[in-house]
């Protein structure tokens, strides 16, 4: 079996094309993921009995169900929930790409609000008795004294789930969004040609996350040797 380097040249654009929607994808994520996944940490360590009560329920729910029944959830459940909450009566159409922005944020904030949180409990409890001393409030305290420590101190750990995000982008393909395996799938069920386009992506996924790791890894020495220091 030989393998047909000139049909890869010939649909890079289009793989490119949903290389950068995997992209998109995992930026959304991270983002959208950290911002809501900070607001479940604070949450779930808030007094308030009933808030940490829903942001616990919250995290323990996405963390114990597939990412691709989130998605199924979203794309099929959603638009029909729209549609009875406006009193149409009928679905109404989300879209691919929003499916895939709201999934990736919802699922993805349930991890990041437990690194997070472990980021606030390696804070040591003299900087929350100091906030207290200088009177600040417990936004403030959070936005301007512990977060900063919080995300420094689980940045590692952070990234290492961004790398898992990437990888898991692979799964919008089972609603015919054209990703990176999206876009490869489509092209060899066309031509033909399975193993070229598969061997590629799998090419790219490593080269991607292999980079990552080793920043990830690089970077972690280098928060490890600041602290011995």
């Amino acid at each position: 079996m030989k393998l047909d380097l000139s049909a890869i040249a010939s649909v890079a654009p289009f793989l490119l094309s949903g290389l950068l929607f995997t992209l998109q994808i995992t930026c959304v994520g991270v983002a959208g993921g950290i911002v809501f996944g900070s607001l479940l940490a604070v949450a779930r360590l808030s007094r308030n009995r009933l808030l940490s009560a829903f942001a616990t329920a919250y995290i323990n729910l996405m963390r114990s169900i597939p990412l691709i029944m989130v998605i199924f959830w979203v794309f099929f459940l959603v638009p029909w929930a729209i549609g009875w909450l406006t009193n149409g009566g009928r679905p109404v159409a989300v879209g691919a790409s929003l499916t895939i922005y709201v999934t990736f944020v919802l699922f993805e904030a349930a991890y990041y609000a437990e690194i997070v949180r472990a980021g606030f409990r390696s804070i040591s409890s003299g900087q929350y008795a100091a906030c207290d001393a200088l009177g600040l409030s417990r936004l403030h305290a959070y936005v301007y004294i512990l977060f900063p420590q919080a995300i420094r101190n689980v940045l590692p750990i952070l990234l290492t789930q961004t790398i898992i995000l990437f990888q898991d982008t692979s799964l919008v393909y089972v609603i015919s969004a054209t990703d990176l395996l999206g876009a490869a799938t489509k092209i060899a069920q066309r031509d033909g040609s399975l193993v070229e386009m598969y061997l590629t992506v799998g090419v790219i996924y490593f080269l991607f996350c292999y980079a990552a790791s080793q920043f990830v890894k690089r970077l972690q020495g280098r928060l490890s040797y600041g602290v011995r220091g």
